[in-house]
């Protein structure tokens, strides 16, 4: 099996080229070569994937069995559009990893792989969306369903979606769990948001890879949700950052309305804390039926952890600094209770 992986150098993308190498597949990068190193073992070609002559350079590299996609996240679908079609007569399929945010009701509603999508048109520019007043849809919702668009007019039949909430795990570039994991070792009182019973659906990044190299190696198409599909409460999920870090620290569960009055961000600045109803109700059964196999979240604190403190962040990436709650913020609202 011969693929090309569109990035590949961290989180997702270096995963999915370290399992396909195991498979002993043989594995084609592409990317700019600016951040993260080329996993040993791939074949690295390096351009940039909106310039038509880099990609047709790229293409004398094939052929290849699919593409596995997942540097699009930052790009407007005309530029997705570019590399579909350049790539067209080079790859028999093309596994294009997408987002939930792709659908109209997220994440107001409980979603299914069949939800309807937003609408964007497969050439539409960076510019094309909106974003709603209460922070959705989304301008990146609008763009990335337009990727798919573009994939869909030039794959067809041979593209596939992959479409996860919130991926954790070893080297994890955006810092929710690794802050989450900072945060665990201080002890103390943790500000922790309620309620504590509240189920959330992250998914590790190596089962996503795990998939997503399925996918290129079978003859399947169409949307798959990627979330936990059994997931965790947020308690159990603290509980075992606490755990894992051996800590002593105590959580003190805040109500929403708390957190609000005191200007808490949703999603940043107490990470995977959202009270939007559909955030954490994505059924991902057409995944799970298709192989789809998550292990449990424990699992993936404690591997995140060992990571953590031995290779600490991965790039230097401008989300990092969205996420975690300042110390002297939480205990000012931990004051007021």
């Amino acid at each position: 099996m011969r693929i090309l992986l569109l990035g590949g150098t961290w989180f997702l993308g270096r995963a999915i080229a370290e399992q396909a190498l195991a498979r002993g597949w043989e594995v084609t990068t592409f990317n700019r070569g600016r951040s993260g190193r080329d996993v040993r073992g791939v074949e690295p070609v390096h351009g940039d994937r909106t310039i038509q002559s880099d990609l047709r350079r790229l293409a004398q590299h094939g052929p290849w069995d699919a593409v596995v996609d997942t540097s699009s996240s930052d790009l407007a679908p005309r530029d997705v559009l570019l590399a579909t079609t350049v790539l067209r007569g080079r790859a028999q399929r093309w596994v294009h990893i997408s987002t939930v945010s792709v659908y109209e009701g997220w994440p107001h509603q409980a979603l299914t792989d069949d939800s309807p999508l937003l609408n964007c048109p497969p050439d539409a520019d960076e510019t094309y969306g909106y974003s709603g007043e209460d922070g959705s849809p989304t301008i990146y919702g609008f763009q990335k369903a337009g990727g798919e668009r573009a994939v869909t007019e030039v794959f067809g039949d041979s593209a596939v979606f992959l479409r996860p909430g919130v991926i954790l795990g070893p080297g994890e570039y955006v810092g929710r769990l690794p802050w989450w994991l900072e945060r665990s070792k201080r002890g103390g009182r943790i500000l922790a948001p309620a309620p504590a019973k509240q189920r959330i659906q992250p998914v590790d990044v190596r089962d996503v890879a795990q998939f997503a190299l399925d996918q290129a190696a079978s003859t399947t198409n169409g949307g798959y949700n990627i979330t936990h599909p059994d997931g965790t409460t947020f308690e159990e999920f603290l509980s075992e950052c606490l755990l894992a870090t051996d800590s002593t620290g105590v959580p003190v569960w805040v109500e929403p309305s708390v957190l609000k009055e005191h200007g808490v961000a949703q999603w940043t600045e107490l990470p995977l804390w959202r009270t939007h109803a559909g955030v954490w109700a994505v059924d991902s059964s057409r995944a799970v039926a298709a192989g789809l196999n998550c292990r449990s979240i424990a699992v993936t604190i404690r591997d995140t952890l060992r990571w953590w403190a031995a290779d600490g962040r991965p790039v230097d990436h401008p989300r990092w600094a969205e996420h975690g709650l300042r110390p002297d913020k939480e205990a000012k609202i931990l004051t007021s209770l």
